[in-house]
């Protein structure tokens, strides 16, 4: 029989409360569709526990008080995963020294060891970040490079893998990492199923690697080259090329593609794809549009190009994509 996989929730208050019912309710997805299959999953399932400093309750910043263990007690359990959630306040550190010292002995015992959200200074406060990639919420990212040097804070990403070190975003962010937890664990099919309980999309626009900021965030006004994203969003199905951008922009091909690439940390070629796969994935949520016509329209010419690059990018074929987030009933 699988044993579950016991996932420990370190907390620090002041936290926020999605912060920890996020994650958490991800692993709980997978618990809820096991009991409900009535069949012995092929993977291993989760059970959770939540520990703090010394254990008891515990206050969130919304006022609602938790019960937790006391943070020792995990040295007794055969914990697989332990994700750190709070630890700042007022744009500087709020660890206490005890949970730092502890969690820096403790680490080496775990799989794997994760943050959301400013939990990222609990992983710093304990040595974890030292020469390793990590993310916080963006109002944080520079409180946490200051604080951390040794660390190599990213201000983009969703989430951050670094080996065994997993760190994430703000707020909500703590549920795409939730669900990358179950997908590296489960496999696609178990995460996708997890996300559709939740109504949450699997990964958000920018796919597997979760570096690239939304189409939004692209057209933006004072975005780097928010006018051509605009610009470039309107005309989906058309000419995209580099040479035609840089006729756009009022540069050489040359000089444009390497202008864009310094500026956005992308090449032309894979800005266009990524806008291209957002508007096809809206369209698949909002309308029921066969996939040749779709195809057409975002400027993939085809749908086998649009399989391949859905599928690359987001783990998933267009239709199972479909089926689990479009117009069904989401339970």
């Amino acid at each position: 029989m699988n044993q579950p996989r016991l996932v420990a929730f370190l907390i620090v208050p002041p936290f926020v409360l999605l912060d920890l019912a996020g994650p958490l309710d991800a692993f709980h997805a997978v618990i809820r569709n096991v009991a409900e299959s009535g069949k012995m999953a092929p993977y291993r399932s989760y059970r959770t526990v939540v520990v703090s400093e010394h254990g008891g309750p515990v206050e969130t910043g919304s006022g609602i008080t938790l019960h937790t263990e006391p943070m020792r007690a995990l040295e007794a359990m055969q914990v697989d995963t332990l994700i750190a959630v709070g630890g700042a306040v007022s744009h500087r550190p709020a660890v206490p020294d005890a949970v730092g010292e502890w969690l820096r002995d403790y680490a080496p015992r775990v799989r794997r060891v994760c943050s959301v959200c400013v939990g990222a200074f609990i992983l710093g406060a304990a040595g974890l970040l030292n020469g390793r990639r990590a993310t916080t919420h963006w109002l944080d990212t520079a409180m946490l490079q200051t604080c951390f040097p040794e660390a190599r804070v990213e201000s983009d990403p969703i989430y951050v893998r670094d080996e065994a070190v997993w760190t994430s975003a703000g707020i909500t962010a703590g549920i795409d990492l939730g669900l990358a937890l179950v997908e590296d664990d489960c496999g696609v099919d178990v995460a996708l199923q997890a996300a559709r309980r939740l109504v949450v999309f699997l990964k958000r626009a920018g796919g597997q690697s979760q570096f690239s900021p939304p189409l939004q965030e692209q057209v933006a006004a004072g975005a780097p080259f928010g006018d051509l994203h605009a610009w470039m969003s309107e005309r989906l199905d058309g000419d995209l090329s580099v040479v035609r951008l840089a006729e756009q922009a009022n540069m050489s091909p040359r000089t444009f593609a390497r202008s864009y690439l310094a500026r956005t940390g992308s090449t032309p070629a894979k800005a266009v794809e990524r806008m291209r796969l957002e508007a096809a994935r809206f369209a698949l949520l909002d309308s029921e549009a066969p996939l040749k016509r779709i195809a057409a329209r975002v400027g993939f010419g085809d749908e086998q190009n649009l399989r391949r690059a859905f599928q690359r990018q987001y783990g998933v074929t267009p239709v199972a994509y479909r089926e689990r987030f479009g117009m069904g009933d989401g339970r």
